[in-house]
């Protein structure tokens, strides 16, 4: 009878064993796994990884119309056009063209070698050899942001902005297309550069 007891424990014991070493070294290596596995799947899902992976749908001849601090309506075109799956609502774009048309009838015409375009806030950047001209007045930079709801847009990087009165280098400048405004600032202590021409 003793015997039979005593085996009985030892299964016991080793029964309870293997539920201490199942529940904390065995269970923890298992739900890893599959937590690794899972977040692969999602990752592909998502298009995150390779390039390859990522969906694009890329487009020739685009065009988008908006409308620019509320009630001046524009025109943003582009030769080549691509739009992630991730992102349907941005179009990145190469050789990015704006035509906006003022109030009192006047037209600038905004290029960049590359842009983004938002088409549900109207939101256009440029980037890299960006050109702004409106009459006489032609402001390049390196970048320029046209916010749909702002008055102002911002040129930064390398500006350099050629009008009627003269001519001015800064690192960034807030510009008011409608009444010909700006604000010069620069990014540390240095002098703007301005000439006057009377």
């Amino acid at each position: 009878m003793k015997k039979k007891q005593q085996k009985t424990q030892l299964f016991l014991i080793l029964v309870g064993l293997l539920l201490i070493f199942g529940t904390y070294f065995y269970y923890p290596y298992i739900v890893q796994e599959k937590d690794f596995f899972k977040r692969k799947t999602v990752e592909k899902d998502k298009g995150i990884g390779d390039e390859e992976d990522k969906q694009i749908s890329t487009f020739q001849d685009v065009e988008y119309k908006g409308f620019y601090d509320f009630d001046k309506p524009f025109v943003v075109k582009s030769r080549e056009a691509k739009i992630a799956n991730d992102d349907p609502n941005v179009v990145y774009m190469n050789n990015m063209h704006v035509t906006l048309y003022l109030n009192d009838g006047r037209i600038v015409e905004i290029v960049s070698d590359k842009g983004r375009y938002n088409k549900i806030t109207y939101d256009c950047y440029f980037e890299q050899n960006v050109k702004a001209i409106e009459g006489k007045t032609i402001i390049q930079s390196d970048n320029l942001d046209l916010i749909a709801t702002n008055k102002n847009v911002m040129i930064y990087n390398n500006v350099y902005l050629d009008y009627d009165n003269g001519s001015l280098k800064a690192d960034k400048i807030n510009y008011d297309f409608e009444t010909k405004y700006f604000k010069v600032s620069m990014f540390d202590e240095k002098k703007i550069q301005i000439n006057m021409i009377k």
